[in-house]
């Protein structure tokens, strides 16, 4: 399940981690443990070259584009119930309203989400996940870290990445062959999506690891504020909210 291979990522992003500190460094106190990060950029970077990304690159050949959007939506209207609640819990029951309506109207008038009518009829797609939701709360951001297979993240993110993964319908397929069908095609098909943006990043990185940690960084900064950030914090105030997590996970 996506659930036992993201704690067994973590157990061996421990277990790498408490080995190797004595080569890590501190001169950026956001990415106190650079030396464990760049060891698993790189073992990262090598399986993504050595694997996903030629499959990635087959199935971008083979797939007509209606496919892959098709894919794409599939994939996009699962994740948009997950986006209704962390809209919920964070305070935000407009945008919660709007997803739902992107998953009626994406399951039933667009075939169990192959199309995105509900983007057509000016249902906006949102951004959020456990992670953010955190960040809406007033939990900082901790360390940077990138995990095996699961790559750039922060303590707080994580943390979310955990929650996310224990909620995934599709992780929690229990036959199996057909649960991996869903988590090697939801892999790949998002790799092909990135793959225009390859070459722009080797472009215009002189450190591919270091371009992508501050974007990364930036990104998620950005996502946690929904665009409007603070002029004297990093971190968002947390906002008002009637219930406390031990309500929501009784």
């Amino acid at each position: 399940m996506i659930r036992d291979k993201l704690i067994a990522s973590l157990a061996l992003s421990a277990a790498l981690l408490l080995g190797g500190c004595a080569t890590t460094t501190a001169n950026n106190p956001k990415d106190p443990i650079e030396g464990f990060n760049r060891a698993m950029f790189s073992f990262n970077e090598g399986l993504d070259a050595a694997i996903i990304k030629p499959v990635s690159k087959g199935y971008d050949a083979v797939m007509p584009p209606p496919a892959k959007s098709g894919v794409i939506n599939f994939f996009g209207n699962i994740s948009d119930v997950f986006i209704a609640l962390n809209n919920l819990i964070q305070g935000k029951p407009a945008e919660a309203a709007s997803d739902v309506g992107r998953v009626l109207i994406n399951t039933t008038i667009g075939i169990l989400g192959l199309f995105d009518v509900a983007s057509d009829a000016g249902l906006e797609k949102h951004e959020e996940d456990f992670g953010q939701t955190f960040g809406r709360w007033g939990i900082g951001p901790g360390a940077y870290v990138v995990i095996p297979f699961f790559g750039p993240r922060n303590v707080r993110d994580t943390a979310g990445l955990i929650l996310d993964a224990t909620v995934n319908p599709i992780g929690n397929i229990q036959h199996t062959p057909t649960r991996n069908a869903f988590i090697a095609t939801h892999l790949i098909s998002k790799r092909a999506d990135l793959l225009s943006a390859d070459k722009i990043i080797e472009e215009a990185a002189l450190d591919k690891y270091s371009y992508l940690r501050d974007a990364y960084v930036q990104q998620r900064n950005y996502l946690v504020n929904d665009g409007v950030l603070p002029k004297k914090r990093d971190e968002p105030v947390a906002p008002s909210i009637p219930f406390t997590l031990k309500d929501i996970f009784k």
